[in-house]
C-alpha cells in the first residue's frame, strides 16, 4: 500500500476539505478529529497505518456514543462493537 500512498496524497491535496460539522473518528488515531488538515493527514496515514478499531469504538463510547448503526449487508461490525461493550446498542440498516 505504500506505493499507493503517494497517489492518494496527490488526490487528497487536490481536494477541497472543510472542517466537519461533527467529529470524525479515524482509525489511525482512534480519536475525534475536527480539523480539516488533520483529517487530510490521517486519511493518507491510514492507508498504511494500523487499524485501531477497538480504540476507536472505545473513544466514541467515552465521548458519549451509546448507539451504533451498521449500514449495509451483514452484522460483522455490530458483533465487534458488542464484544467491545455489551451495553452499547447496535442495529443494522440494509
Amino acid at each position: 500500500m505504500a506505493s499507493a500512498q503517494d497517489e492518494l496524497r496527490t488526490a487528497i491535496e487536490k481536494t477541497t476539505f472543510y472542517n466537519p460539522i461533527c467529529p470524525v473518528y479515524q482509525n489511525v488515531v482512534a480519536k475525534a478529529v475536527v480539523a480539516k488538515d488533520e483529517i487530510k493527514k490521517n486519511l493518507i496515514d491510514q492507508l498504511t497505518g494500523a487499524v485501531r478499531w477497538t480504540q476507536s469504538v472505545q473513544s466514541m463510547i467515552a465521548d458519549g456514543a451509546s448507539h451504533f448503526s451498521e449500514i449495509g449487508p451483514g452484522k460483522v461490525l455490530q458483533g465487534l462493537i458488542q464484544k467491545i461493550d455489551k451495553t452499547t446498542q447496535v442495529d443494522g440498516v440494509s
